[in-house]
């Protein structure tokens, strides 16, 4: 597995990877037209896109020199500053997996990825919102030493979902 930051000729089959992740973990979840609503907003080729080249968001795709496994997405400034006393914190905005490569480590290079580059651009805190009934990545964020700060809400299109804001402090 290569962990490789992206490029401009990877945001369709990022796109593709969020989409079809998402899809996969909570498309049951929604109503088709929040869902469509909210793959337009944040997985379509021209959204990637647009955070590819920005200044805000920062990816790191893992591979297997064949296919894209999974990718990771950092944004700074974090979404979430003002649930927290942290001075420069960063946001997890994405944590994804082929759905057929879960449990393979993946995820954990990726973290493990995020954790040491927000480290090493001196931020003090990692922040991300988990689905309050996703217990599968809670215990995996719990593993890396994320605890809990706060309730939030998380739109799906006009659907609201009960989340969880997690931190990990860095100092």
């Amino acid at each position: 597995m290569i962990l490789r930051p992206v490029s401009l000729e990877d945001v369709p089959a990022l796109a593709r990877l969020g989409r079809e992740s998402f899809i996969a973990a909570f498309g049951h979840l929604y109503e088709q037209a929040d869902l469509e609503t909210f793959l337009e907003q944040v997985y379509s080729d021209a959204s990637v896109r647009e955070e590819v080249v920005g200044d805000d968001c920062l990816h790191r795709i893992a591979d297997d020199g064949e296919r894209m496994l999974g990718f990771v997405k950092l944004r700074y400034p974090s979404w979430y500053a003002e649930h927290s006393d942290a001075q420069n914190a960063i946001a997890l905005g994405q944590l994804y997996t082929r759905p057929d490569a879960t449990g393979q480590g993946v995820g954990a290079a990726l973290l493990e990825w995020a954790i040491a580059d927000a480290r090493g651009r001196g931020h003090d805190a990692i922040q991300l919102s988990v689905w309050a009934e996703n217990e599968g990545a809670q215990r995996f964020y719990r593993r890396y030493g994320f605890t809990k700060i706060a309730d939030i809400d998380f739109y799906v299109g006009n659907h609201r979902d009960d989340e969880f804001l997690y931190e990990l402090r860095l100092t």
